[in-house]
């Protein structure tokens, strides 16, 4: 074998060798017929010598300077150990392992630094019996281990030999250096333990394995190691090539794309068509000049053109580049709406968009005029709060409208993902801006309305928290820099219009909840359902239907029984379903020929929507003792409440049913503990509280209920209950008791209100400090409901008592 085609290192006290090993080849004389008892050793690091060996060898140490030179004056005949740490810079007889090779130095060469290159090889195994002196160089005595002689050669042994053949082949064809000289040395080898020795010398092996192999004195056992070992590296060998391979086929590939890709432009130059490529940049530099953008923002964008004009077209983060590019010229960097700043005619918009919520068209006229005095005030944070259906997102789009504005509608429900708000990092595939920005690019102006509908329905998980994410886009202090993760750079949100709109309050965070200005919207009274289905319904409902305003005849009186009848709701969109469905059927009779106009009357409207779903009046003829009904806001508007209680035999306990919250729970203790207290006075007998458990039901258990407006209807169905007095079965009530008899205000009282008359409430008791909130509710249904504040529990009972109010 040659030197190249073997690749095998040998050091010799750590010294690199400037050739490769050598082997002696057939017919070579591998031992002389004498060695002496005792020879000089030679240690060396990283390799294990095997018989038939021919490698140079550096050699630096004094010591086996000092052995080589003693060989040289004798036999010529050096034993060569292994050291087991190659780390030992001075190896003792404890550092190497016992059993080497006795090589023959043929050839010596002094260097110019005084070390000693020498040509040794391998003459036949060796085991050491005992180190015979340590100085001026390490001698042993040492005891030759001969060769044995194979037995008759077997199926098994051919087998093997042939097989190392294949596999040594088979690894110089995978590492590209297959030739017929060496092929030729193999095969004329006979010997199963010389084959062994010759492939082993050019196996890459760790030491251990090789000095495993040189300490296996049977050649058939020793061939069969190697044969492990050939297996071993022919599999990494080809694992290697493939890998070398797949390398050079990516490439080969992206070289020969090239290439084409040049050609194909030099083609395209000779023909008049070139240079596509840089006109688009050069018209995407024009753009970025052109998009009016601050400062900073403009020095981010021209950085990151220049690393796309140095980049190829084709590769994957020019292509995330140029989409970031695209991005920064399309945002109106400097678009301004001119806002309408005629209040007149906002005001007109308003009205004619939305019946009634004076105070929310108050408030944009207010915006307005302060605009109109102030052009670089801050765009507001409103919050529309209300049950579902009474116009909140309606009411922003004619907002826009009034002022001119472009309207952007931004859903916030279910949210959870932070970067919905605030975007994805560029290092993500597919990455984009959040919400907000598409909202800006979308609406084309810096100053848009943008509708951030269902913000109390924004949620949080792993992925970040949306509603903090928030507190930068509504803060108008801060929005002047939010910082989108895509784009990276500040972007100027002061001029925007936000508008929010939630069911409740209560999963609204403290802190977003402080940036926002809130405006309730609590709900329609029926007269004012009636004027906007009149206005607003009706009409839509015809002209989607395919009929004409002369084709239906509905009067006012029918429109309210469809309200009563048919919806039971704070908003409107139940009635607009019911409207729709009268506006269907009317339509098929139309489409089956019939002659309009058709009249709806309160007669005709059961046919055409079925039974009534509400009753009419929902109030019992008269209540028993222990029953009152009460008035509780829920996120669809008010409702009424029967609360019942009864005595059973007992000990002086209190249960409690109907599915009921703690404020609850706690305003029933309070409410027994006052009846108890003023026992006396309401002439209870003392006894009742001894011999009775006392029982309270909110009827509609499934329902969670929870609240502190319960307290004063507690006390009334207590007190009727223990005094077998009726309350009035026209009455209603509200209020949170304390121990000492107070009532303290609660809220809701618009929709509670409106819960009452849609009952068919004739009278209410609300606390005295929510008079204030009176001034909300329209006149004409203040007319209709007696309204009767009240400042202590003592004040309650002889308003609500039926028995008192007879007598006199």
């Amino acid at each position: 074998m040659d030197d190249k085609e073997r690749e095998l290192l040998a050091a010799a006290d750590g010294a690199p060798t400037e050739a490769a090993p050598v082997s002696a080849g057939e017919g070579e004389e591998a031992a002389p017929p004498d060695i002496p008892s005792e020879l000089p050793v030679l240690p060396v690091r990283d390799i294990v010598v095997f018989n038939y060996m021919i490698l140079p060898l550096f050699v630096g140490r004094d010591k086996s300077v000092q052995a080589v030179d003693a060989a040289l004056n004798g036999s010529r005949y050096i034993l060569v150990l292994t050291q087991k740490d190659e780390k030992v810079d001075e190896p003792g007889p404890d550092d190497l392992y016992r059993v080497g090779t006795v090589g023959m130095i043929m050839r010596m060469l002094k260097m110019p630094d005084g070390r000693l290159k020498v040509l040794v090889q391998g003459l036949t195994r060796a085991r050491v019996t005992d180190f015979s002196s340590a100085d001026p160089y390490l001698a042993a005595k040492i005891e030759v281990l001969a060769e044995r002689d194979p037995k008759e050669a077997t199926l098994e042994q051919e087998a093997m030999m042939r097989a190392a053949r294949e596999q040594s082949e088979k690894i110089l064809s995978l590492r590209g250096m297959a030739s017929a000289d060496i092929m030729a040395v193999l095969n004329s080898v006979n010997e199963p333990g010389r084959l062994a020795d010759l492939v082993a010398s050019n196996l890459r092996m760790r030491v251990e394995e090789a000095q495993r192999l040189l300490e296996c004195e049977d050649p058939v056992e020793r061939l069969r190691l190697v044969n492990d070992q050939l297996v071993k590296e022919a599999e990494v060998a080809a694992m290697q090539a493939k890998i070398q391979n797949m390398a050079k086929e990516g490439m080969d590939k992206a070289q020969k794309d090239f290439f084409l890709r040049e050609q194909l432009k030099a083609i395209r130059r000779e023909l008049g068509e070139g240079g596509e490529e840089s006109d688009d940049l050069d018209e995407l530099k024009e753009a970025l000049d052109k998009a009016g953008m601050p400062k900073e923002v403009k020095k981010e964008a021209d950085k990151q053109l220049k690393r796309l004009v140095s980049m190829h077209p084709d590769s994957s983060e020019a292509g995330v580049i140029r989409t970031y590019l695209d991005w920064m010229v399309e945002l109106p960097w400097k678009k301004l709406s001119k806002d309408r700043l005629d209040i007149k005619e906002a005001k007109r918009i308003l009205d004619e968009d939305h019946f009634d919520l004076e105070k929310v068209k108050e408030r944009i006229l207010e915006y307005l005029s302060v605009r109109k005095l102030n052009p670089g005030m801050k765009g507001p944070i409103l919050c529309f709060v209300g049950p579902p259906g009474v116009g909140k997102t309606s009411l922003g789009r004619s907002i826009a409208r009034a002022l001119g504005r472009k309207f952007v509608r931004m859903s916030l429900g279910g949210m959870r993902d932070e970067a919905e708000i605030r975007g994805h990092r560029r290092t993500y595939i597919g990455s984009m801006p959040g919400r907000v920005i598409q909202s800006i690019k979308q609406a084309g102006t810096r100053n848009p309305v943008i509708m951030l509908d269902e913000i109390d329905k924004v949620g949080s998980d792993f992925r970040g928290d949306p509603s903090s994410a928030l507190l930068e886009v509504l803060d108008p202090e801060q929005n002047n820099t939010f910082s989108d993760h895509y784009l990276n750079v500040p972007f100027d949100l002061s001029k925007v219009m936000f508008i929010c709109t939630a069911n409740i309050l209560d999963t609204i965070p403290p802190p977003l909840l402080d940036r926002m200005e809130l405006i309730r919207l609590p709900g329609y009274t029926e007269q004012e359902k009636v004027k906007i289905a009149r206005r607003y319904i009706l009409p839509r409902q015809i002209e989607e239907n395919g009929l004409v305003a002369e084709d239906v005849s509905l009067s006012d009186q029918v429109v309210a029984k469809i309200i009563r009848d048919y919806t039971r709701e704070a908003g409107l969109r139940n009635l607009e379903r019911e409207v729709g469905s009268v506006c269907r059927k009317l339509a098929r009779r139309k489409a089956e020929g019939e002659e309009p106009p058709f009249r709806v009357t309160a007669s005709s409207l059961e046919k055409l929507l079925g039974p009534a779903r509400f009753m009419d009046d929902e109030r019992e003829a008269d209540l028993p003792p222990g029953v009152a009904v009460g008035l509780a806001w829920t996120p669809v508007g008010g409702a009424i409440l029967h609360i019942e209680a009864a005595t059973l035999p007992g000990k002086g306990g209190l249960q409690l049913t109907g599915k009921l919250g703690e404020v609850m729970k706690e305003s029933a203790q309070a409410a027994l503990t006052y009846a108890k207290s003023r026992a006396k006075e309401l002439g209870i007998a003392p006894e009742m509280f001894e011999k009775n458990d006392i029982h309270i039901h909110v009827p509609a258990g499934a329902t969670p209920k929870d609240g502190p407006s319960a307290g004063v209807t507690l006390v009334t169905a207590l007190i009727s209950l223990l005094t077998n007095t009726p309350v009035h079965n026209d009455l209603a009530m509200t209020g949170e008791i304390t121990l000492r008899g107070r009532v303290l205000p609660v809220g809701g009282i618009k929709e509670k209100i409106l819960a009452a008359v849609a009952a068919g409430m004739k009278r209410v008791i609300i606390p005295a400090k929510n008079m204030k909130d009176i001034h909300d509710i329209p006149k004409d249904l203040r007319g209709r409901l007696k309204i009767m504040p009240v400042e202590r529990i003592d004040e309650v009972w002889p308003l609500a008592c039926a028995v008192e109010e007879k007598k006199s």
